[in-house]
């Protein structure tokens, strides 16, 4: 069985996701994980499958973004490692006025403890900056990140907060 990555960009339109999956599930392809979003009017895919080898899936992609606009790239990935959480699931969410370095100096303190960062997701609204992030932290270290989260937080003058996160909210 071939796993494959494949990414989709370019400008939004309606049917995107329909024309992709259709013709991934044509070739027989089973999709395991997916995110899509858009980005400022342009549609970003990102998914994994199993089933059909990489030629066959840039072939059934190929009339999708014959027309030039979309992107799609495929790529042969290993088998996923079977793996367990190294620590609890937290939320962390960010507003404030847009700044530059935000995402860099807060995943920059979940790095310097191991944190891993699983799902992340930012927002520009006029003037207000929104990041979401759902991140795995050893129990242990959680107060301590939420502290310097706080001071970095501060001196770029945003609000951050980190709570645990919920198993069924997930």
């Amino acid at each position: 069985m071939n796993e494959l990555a494949i990414t989709v960009i370019g400008p939004d339109r309606p049917g995107i996701v329909a024309d992709v999956t259709e013709a991934l599930a044509r070739l027989g392809a089973n999709l395991t994980d997916s995110t899509m979003t858009r980005l400022r009017g342009h549609f970003a895919m990102t998914l994994i499958c199993v089933g059909p080898s990489g030629a066959e899936a840039e072939a059934a992609l190929a009339p999708v973004v014959a027309d030039g606009p979309l992107v799609a790239t495929v790529r042969q990935v290993g088998t996923e490692a079977t793996s367990t959480p190294f620590g609890e699931p937290y939320l962390m969410a960010v507003h404030g006025a847009d700044r530059l370095g935000i995402v860099a100096a807060l995943t920059r303190v979940l790095a310097e403890v191991g944190g891993n960062v699983t799902d992340l997701t930012t927002r520009l609204t006029g003037p207000l900056y929104v990041l979401l992030a759902e991140v795995e932290l050893r129990p242990d270290a959680a107060e301590d990140v939420a502290g310097r989260l706080a001071e970095v937080a501060a001196g770029l003058d945003v609000e951050v907060t980190l709570r645990r996160a919920d198993s069924d909210l997930l």
